[in-house]
């Protein structure tokens, strides 16, 4: 007898669907993120699977979420990039903050990594690579009750800081790999140029094809287009992240890059119901990947790492240095004004996804996975009373200034005698 059928499977999934959608409500109101409360469900699930003795191996289906989640999230954080002239100084301001925060941290983490499992220089940073990328997925529906040039800052750099962390992984893959090993910094540049070519004419010819195509079932096309053309990136060792990233900058910036002859072949109104679609349908499926994948992931992980002393002190070490580096950045580049962006900086699905992309033949037995899930929680849960102290101050500076009423004279117009005078 099947302890599951088809009908459960389909039932628990829709259940786990439902209560993300609340898991996310309950977010925005109470700023808690909903990455949290879907682990702790996984955990609640795989308490329930070893009461009925199953023992499930869902290995290869977080590896497809993971491979599905991270395109998802490239994709959704470039259609969300609209590269305007005004925003060209927080733009540019955003990636250096995410590209000097996300290489110091990766530094320092890789020494604590090194130090305490004996790695060598270039595996810890791969390892140090996952714990050092902000979470897009978490900040950017976080950070909605900020002022809008906080809001900014925070989706331009988490956005950043998941394109380029997910380039730095690649790369140190790259070259801890034997199979790339001789290639060194020339071969990556070289692999980068090409992919950047190939990512532009890509990503044009898609757009204009697309355009013309009648039918009303296009996008999910276009979006298997795009998988494709990664899956094979992959196989041919190209960047293939960037073909995504390139595509969707280039269909959220039709008037930069559609100019002169080009525009001449540009059917504007077409594209933009294009790019609409693929935007609802981009966040939807990022939303059910995320939702299966850290539901999953709390299956998976052994609760009994968090009472590790050695994984709580290398944790704890790592999170420090993770909020000093922050500080001294946004302290020399935005001043004192830093509350909440300090406490801002999550980490979560990207952090995952690519601790399982590790090549299997440069794992370290030794490491303790739990640190990944004590970092996760910890900087979810610090970022969450940021966000909540921030906003009772905010709270308490509209009350008391409700509280302090504003004084007034009555006008007199001067008389006659007055004048005389």
């Amino acid at each position: 007898m099947e302890i599951f059928t088809s009908y459960d499977l389909i039932i628990a999934s829709s259940v786990i669907i439902i209560l993300s959608f609340f898991f996310g409500e309950i977010s925005r109101k109470t700023n808690i993120p909903s990455v949290l409360m879907l682990i702790v469900m996984g955990i609640g699930l795989s308490f329930a699977l070893k009461a009925m003795k199953l023992n499930l191996d869902f290995t290869l289906p977080l590896e497809i979420l993971g491979i599905i989640g991270l395109i998802m999230i490239v994709l959704e954080a470039a259609l969300e990039l609209k590269l305007e002239r005004d925003k060209f100084i927080p733009i540019l301001k955003a990636l250096v903050i995410a590209l000097i925060g996300l290489m110091a941290s990766t530094w320092v983490a890789a020494l604590i990594l090194q130090y305490a499992f004996e790695m060598e220089t270039r595996i810890a940073w791969l390892y140090a690579t996952p714990l050092s990328i902000l979470s897009s997925a978490i900040i950017i529906p976080s950070v909605s009750g900020l002022n809008v040039v906080k809001r900014e800052f925070h989706i331009y750099e988490s956005t950043f800081s998941d394109i380029l962390g997910i380039m730095l992984f690649y790369f140190l893959a790259g070259q801890v790999d034997a199979a790339e090993h001789s290639s060194g910094i020339a071969g990556f540049a070289g692999n980068l140029v090409l992919t950047v070519v190939v990512s532009v004419i890509a990503s044009y010819l898609l757009i204009l094809i697309f355009q013309n195509i009648r039918s009303h079932v296009k996008l999910f096309l276009l979006i298997a287009v795009l998988l494709l053309l990664y899956s094979l990136g992959k196989q041919m060792h190209l960047s293939s992240l960037i073909i995504i990233l390139i595509f969707g900058l280039l269909i959220a910036n039709m008037h930069l890059f559609f100019q002169g002859r080009l525009s001449k072949w540009l059917n504007l109104e077409k594209a933009r119901e294009i790019y609409e679609g693929l935007h609802v349908i981009t966040m939807e499926t990022a939303f059910v990947v995320r939702t299966f994948f850290f539901v999953i992931f709390g299956i998976t992980i052994e609760l009994a790492s968090l009472a590790n002393l050695k994984v709580a002190l290398v944790s704890g070490v790592i999170i420090l240095s993770i909020y000093l580096i922050r500080f001294i950045i946004l302290r020399l580049s935005v001043g004192k004004d830093i509350i909440p962006q300090l406490y801002i900086a999550p980490r979560g699905l990207i952090t995952i996804l690519l601790f399982y992309a590790i090549p299997e033949n440069v794992k370290v037995q030794n490491f303790e996975a739990g640190i990944l899930l004590f970092i996760i929680i910890a900087s979810s849960l610090i970022m969450t009373f940021a966000l909540i102290y921030d906003k009772r101050r905010a709270n308490q500076a509209v009350k008391n200034a409700k509280d302090q009423p504003v004084g007034y004279l009555r006008w007199k117009a001067p008389s006659v005698s007055d004048r005389a005078e």
